[in-house]
C-alpha cells in the first residue's frame, strides 16, 4: 500500500509498504477521507535533529474515515463507514488496521468529509459538557481556527449571552460570525483588554477558553477573566511545549483553571459519536469547516496550505 512520511523538515515522500494484517479482535479499513489537525502541526512545522528522519511511516495524522474491508470484530462488518483512531497517529496511509474499540460507525447518506469533521468538533463537545451549564454566561473564545470556531458555535447554542471570538485572522473571524460569535475581535486592531472590559461591563469574562496553545495566548487569559472566572485549556503548545507563566497576574484572578482533552483521557470514541448523532440528526451542520478537498496525492500542498493558512483555509480533507 501507499504511505506518506516526512523525511527532512516539511518534506513528504510516498513509500510502498506492504498492507497491514489484522489479528483477532481488530479491523481493516480502506481509507477514503483524512483530515489535518492542528496538533499535526507540531511535527510538520517542526524542526528535528537529523537523525530524527525520516520520521515514522503515516505521521503525522490521526483524523481518518474509511470503509471496512476485512473484520475480526463481530462489532463490525464488511462496507461499514467508520472513523477510525489511529493508535499510533500515523493515518497517512491507504489502510489501516486498529481494533474494534478504536473505531467509531458513520451513517450512510451523508458527505464524508463533514462526516470527519466529527472527530475535532467530538472533542470540543466533550470539553464543553465538563465546562458545564454556560446559559448567560459571557465567553471568550481565544483563537477562532477550527477548534475555536466550533467552541464557538456550541457555547453559542448551548445558551452563552456572549460569545466572543478572537483571533489575528480577519477571514476566521467572518466566518466566526456566521456560526454563534455574538461579538470578534482581532487583537492586531483593537485592544484585547479594552475591547472585553467594555463588551462585559468592565466585570471580564465568566469563561475563557484557550483553543490556541501559544504562551501568548495563554498569559492573556489572566487579563481578560473576571475573578474567580473559569479557564479552559485546550489548545495543544505548538512551537514550544514550556511556557513562561505570569504567575502572578494569574493569582491576582483567582481562576479556575481546567484542562481538557477527550484524546487523552480516552473519551474521544464516544464524544465523537454523540456528535456524529446530532449530524445524522441535522440538528449540527459542520460543513462549514471544510473549505478544501484534495487528493492523498497533494499531501505536501495540503499540509503547507494549512500549515500558512493560505487561501482562507480552516480544515482540509484528502480523498483517497
Amino acid at each position: 500500500m501507499k504511505i506518506a512520511r516526512i523525511t527532512s523538515p516539511q518534506q513528504f515522500e510516498f513509500v510502498e509498504v506492504p498492507d497491514p494484517e489484522i489479528r483477532e479482535g481488530e479491523v481493516l479499513v480502506k481509507m477514503e477521507r483524512l483530515s489535518i489537525c492542528g496538533s499535526d502541526l507540531r511535527i510538520f512545522d517542526r524542526t528535528f535533529d537529523e537523525e530524527m528522519y525520516p520520521i515514522e511511516h503515516g505521521k503525522p495524522c490521526h483524523e481518518c474515515a474509511g470503509v471496512v474491508v476485512e473484520t475480526k470484530s463481530s462489532e463490525y462488518n464488511i462496507g461499514d463507514k467508520v472513523i477510525v483512531f489511529p493508535d499510533g497517529g500515523n493515518g497517512l496511509a491507504e489502510y489501516l488496521a486498529e481494533p474494534a474499540e478504536r473505531l467509531v460507525r458513520l451513517p450512510d447518506g451523508k458527505d464524508m468529509s463533514t462526516l470527519l469533521m466529527c472527530q475535532p468538533v467530538g472533542t470540543v463537545m466533550h470539553s464543553c459538557k465538563l465546562t458545564g451549564n454556560v446559559i448567560g454566561k459571557k465567553i471568550v473564545v481565544l483563537g477562532q481556527g477550527p477548534i475555536g470556531l466550533s467552541f464557538s458555535n456550541i457555547l453559542a447554542q448551548g445558551g452563552a449571552t456572549k460569545v466572543i471570538g478572537v483571533d489575528l485572522l480577519d477571514y476566521r473571524l467572518d466566518v466566526a460570525k456566521n456560526n454563534g460569535a455574538t461579538h470578534v475581535i482581532n487583537p492586531d486592531k483593537d485592544n484585547l483588554e479594552e475591547a472585553v472590559a467594555e463588551l462585559t461591563n468592565g466585570e471580564g469574562a465568566d469563561i475563557v477558553v484557550e483553543a490556541v496553545g501559544r504562551p501568548e495566548t495563554l498569559n492573556g487569559i489572566w487579563k481578560i477573566i473576571r475573578k474567580q472566572g473559569k479557564a479552559i485549556l485546550f489548545g495543544l503548545s505548538h512551537d514550544e511545549d514550556v511556557f513562561e507563566l505570569n504567575f502572578d497576574e494569574m493569582t491576582s484572578k483567582l481562576p479556575i483553571i481546567e484542562v481538557h482533552n477527550s484524546a487523552r483521557t480516552w473519551d474521544m470514541p464516544q464524544a465523537v459519536n454523540e456528535c456524529i448523532e446530532l449530524v445524522e440528526q441535522n440538528r449540527l451542520d459542520l460543513s462549514y469547516l471544510v473549505t478544501h478537498n484534495m487528493k492523498f496525492e497533494e499531501v505536501q500542498k495540503a499540509y503547507e496550505t494549512y500549515s500558512a493558512k493560505l487561501d482562507n483555509s480552516l480544515k482540509i480533507t484528502m480523498e483517497l
